[in-house]
């Protein structure tokens, strides 16, 4: 297949496969996308057609495979200079870089206790003191973002860039979960979602027809 080749999970349990998809359609960057439905019988074999970790999102890009998402996303931005999706300044950039690096390594406490699941509320569920700890520090790293690098427009860093894509996904959580927040990070959460990719995203999430049980961790309200 010629071009960009993006293979990504359900779009509405898969926060990995949303960030590089974001990226390439908020940057207008024409790509084929393959979705396979996760934990079904055949998901790791049809997956390690395309992926050697056998996971979920990869891109193939002719004879370029890049198989993990922070990584699909550098590639895109160094595939794509122009589209400038990380901050042209230096110490813009540094920051942008560190907090995508952060969002890629951390909150694992969140991610186990707020799953992503973009098509159910579960208002309050999920809040242990340590779901509380990883919040509020993503929250403190928007608040500071937003300070010190956003004054050309409503994201982290003014325009959309990959810290935008990595922290997506959290937007869309803490709007499944209900989270209060202070209002510069409702304002955030609030411009993620008017992009009309995730408007996108949401509704494919919310068409498809399959239901993972092991990611349903509590009854929607």
């Amino acid at each position: 297949m010629d071009g960009l080749t993006l293979i990504i999970g359900n779009k509405n349990y898969s926060s990995w496969s949303l960030r590089p998809w974001l990226l390439l359609r908020q940057a207008d960057i024409p790509f084929h996308e393959i979705r396979i439905p996760l934990y079904t019988p055949h998901s790791r074999t049809r997956v390690l057609e395309y992926s050697p970790s056998g996971k979920v999102p990869v891109l193939s890009d002719g004879e370029v495979t890049v198989w993990e998402s922070l990584a699909i996303c550098e590639y895109i931005a160094d595939r794509f200079p122009d589209k400038q999706l990380w901050p042209a300044e230096l110490k813009a950039r540094a920051c942008a870089r560190a907090v995508a690096a952060e969002m890629h390594a951390g909150f694992t406490e969140l991610r186990s206790h707020m799953s992503f699941n973009a098509r159910r509320y579960f208002p309050g569920q999920g809040r242990t003191p340590a779901v509380q700890k990883d919040i509020d520090r993503i929250c403190t790293i928007w608040n500071d973002c937003r300070a010190r690098y956003g004054a050309g427009g409503p994201l982290l860093f003014g325009r959309f860039s990959v810290a935008d894509a990595m922290y997506a996904p959290v937007a869309l959580r803490f709007n499944t979960y209900v989270v209060e927040l202070d209002p510069v990070s409702a304002r955030y959460v609030a411009a993620i979602e008017a992009l009309k990719p995730i408007q996108e995203w949401l509704a494919a999430a919310n068409a498809e027809e399959e239901t993972i049980p092991m990611l349903e961790l509590y009854h929607s309200e």
